[in-house]
C-alpha cells in the first residue's frame, strides 16, 4: 500500500516598510581577521554595510504628499553600528530602520 506525502511550500513573506522606513539584508559578519585567524561568534563585529530589499512609499509631507527617498530596492548602504530594529522574517535576520539612520549609498 503506497502513502501519499503532501509536500508543503514555506510560504515567503513580503514585508512593505511604512514611510520612510527602508528593510536592509545587513552582510555577514567576518569569520575570519585579515591575519586568518578564525573569530568566535561573541568576538564579530556587526556589520554596517547591507543591501535595501525594500522601501516605503516615503515621509507624508505637510501638505499632504509623499517626499520621495533617495534609497531604492538594490542599494548597498552603510548604516550605524546600533541604528533601526533587527528583525527575522523567514529565519533571516534583516534590519528595519528609517532613511535619516542611513549614513550613505555605496558605490562601487
Amino acid at each position: 500500500m503506497a502513502t501519499k506525502t503532501k509536500k508543503t511550500t514555506k510560504s515567503k513573506t513580503t514585508v512593505t516598510p511604512l514611510d520612510d522606513r527602508v528593510l536592509v539584508l545587513p552582510d555577514s559578519a567576518e569569520e575570519k581577521t585579515a591575519s586568518g585567524l578564525y573569530l568566535p561568534e561573541g568576538a564579530k563585529e556587526k556589520p554596517q554595510t547591507g543591501k535595501v530589499v525594500a522601501v516605503g512609499p516615503g515621509k507624508l509631507t505637510d501638505t499632504g504628499e509623499r517626499g520621495a527617498l533617495s534609497v531604492k530596492k538594490g542599494d548597498t548602504v552603510l548604516f550605524g553600528k546600533y541604528g533601526g530594529s533587527e528583525i527575522d522574517i523567514d529565519g533571516v535576520e534583516y534590519k528595519i530602520m528609517r532613511e535619516s539612520e542611513l549614513l550613505g549609498v555605496i558605490e562601487k
